[in-house]
């Protein structure tokens, strides 16, 4: 199963296209996530599950997002948690990385055509680096995902007995670190309840914190910083990706101490330290996590719209976070500080960022912002306002950032907002640029020469 798409990769267009091939790799996998849900076996009751809701469950699993119709524990059994939990560590990783580390696994050689898929899938930039880039990403994503099932585990096994404590703590740990959002907690008796249970507790709320950040920082950071020891020095690209993370995080973070402080609901009917953990752990899990200790329906508008914004920029590239990503603001804002600094190239720390590069931040910004509004708008229409605007944006942004955290928008969203929420899904872990590129293959002939053209800006 995991071979297919790398050893196909030679054949026809997709050979040359990796990042179509990575694109229908995805919707493979929400396909027969599907089918399995769509069983009886896959759901307590024994019944038949309506395709749409099985197709809404796959892609929120396949793409890392955490949307849910049905309460994970309550409604599917104990295979089907499986088949999800499946699809999100696949979905986490991408079913192209996985299948080419199994290759290097068994010493199988990695022909050019492979190389350049797998390239793409992690975000490498030299086929030099990817089979060192394939072994940091799985190696490196079992051993944290390890580490934080034990540490779950001392809070989860006491609680909920050993079998079910050791299951809720490898379901969570990976769910985290793959920022999908599932949870098994609806065993505690309340469905829905994702960590609301474990409010205020530091030895629940920092391991799932810390596997969130550490999925979102993406691949490259870490072998970047793998290699510190030796190099002494890290790209421009991991201090990007450092800064912003940790400058989004203290903006959410006192910003919904601010917002929230007296809201009696949220944050007012906490102590302090509890305030304080609150607030960070909503910061954080606004990164693409999907995991919430607070009930998001009674936040102020203004820390729906603080979430909707940390939600649209998201994690860093090749992790397992979705947004437009830290890095592509950073190109955007860095290119409008560069025109008002009468600059001809964009700026960055001394370094001139490619014209390329700049082009897709622009185009994904704009992109992105249109897909939202229009879906948006869309949902809103569909459901004859029974929500407000803020609760739709807020859901349809969880939505296209892969996030997961709801207002219960998704459940009652009807056909209609459940297809617009699915496409979006597939939109945010796909990229919009990889789709674009999927979807226009090159036709040869080189550069082409064309007239210039004045157009007056401002």
């Amino acid at each position: 199963m995991f071979n297919h798409p790398v050893s196909a990769v030679g054949k026809g267009r997709l050979a040359q296209n990796p990042a179509r091939a990575i694109c229908l790799s995805f919707l493979a996998i929400i396909g027969v996530g599907t089918i399995l849900l769509t069983l009886p076996f896959a759901s307590r009751s024994g019944s038949f599950t309506p395709p749409l809701d099985a197709l809404f469950t796959a892609a929120s699993a396949t793409c890392v997002t955490g949307l849910v119709i049905y309460d994970t524990w309550s409604y599917w059994s104990p295979l089907g948690q499986g088949i999800i939990l499946a699809l999100i560590q696949i979905g986490g990783l991408g079913l192209v990385t996985m299948g080419a580390f199994f290759n290097v696994v068994v010493g199988r050689r990695m022909g050019l055509r492979t190389a350049d898929l797998a390239k793409e899938s992690v975000n490498s930039d030299s086929f030099a680096g990817v089979r060192h880039m394939l072994r940091t990403v799985i190696l490196g994503t079992l051993l944290v995902e390890l580490l934080g099932a034990l540490a779950l585990a001392v809070t989860f096994i006491p609680r909920m007995g050993l079998q079910k404590g050791a299951a809720a703590s490898v379901f969570t740990s990976i769910s985290a670190f793959c920022n999908a959002g599932f949870d098994l907690m609806g065993q505690e008796g309340t469905p829905f309840a994702s960590l609301t249970a474990f409010e205020g507790n530091w030895l629940v709320t920092l391991p799932t914190m810390a596997l969130v950040i550490l999925g979102g920082l993406g691949f490259v950071v870490w072998d970047d910083l793998l290699r510190w020891r030796r190099t002494h020095t890290v790209t421009l690209h991991t201090r990007i990706v450092l800064i912003l993370t940790a400058a989004l995080l203290g903006i959410g973070f006192f910003g919904f101490l601010l917002l929230e402080w007296k809201n009696p609901d949220t944050l007012g009917k906490l102590p302090f330290l509890g305030k304080l953990n609150a607030a960070l752990f909503h910061s954080v899990s606004c990164r693409t996590a999907g995991f919430n200790t607070m009930d998001l329906t009674v936040l102020t508008d203004q820390s729906k719209l603080l979430s909707v914004l940390l939600m649209f920029v998201g994690a860093a590239p090749a992790g397992t976070g979705g947004g437009i990503k830290v890095t592509t603001v950073a190109v955007v804002v860095m290119t409008v500080v560069s025109v008002m600094r009468g600059e001809e190239d964009t700026i960055i720390r001394r370094r001139k960022v490619e014209p390329q590069a700049v082009y897709r931040a622009l185009a994904l910004l704009s992109m992105g912002v249109l897909i939202v509004a229009v879906s948006t708008g869309a949902i809103w229409a569909a459901t004859g306002g029974t929500f407000s605007v803020m609760d739709i944006l807020f859901e349809e942004t969880s939505a296209f950032a892969t996030v997961g955290l709801s207002v219960g928008v998704s459940g009652a969203a009807g056909v209609v907002g459940k297809i617009i929420l699915i496409i979006n899904m597939f939109l945010g872990r796909v990229g919009l640029l990889s789709l674009a590129l999927a979807l226009a293959m090159k036709q040869g002939g080189g550069k082409k020469v064309l007239p210039s053209a004045r157009i007056i800006i401002g």
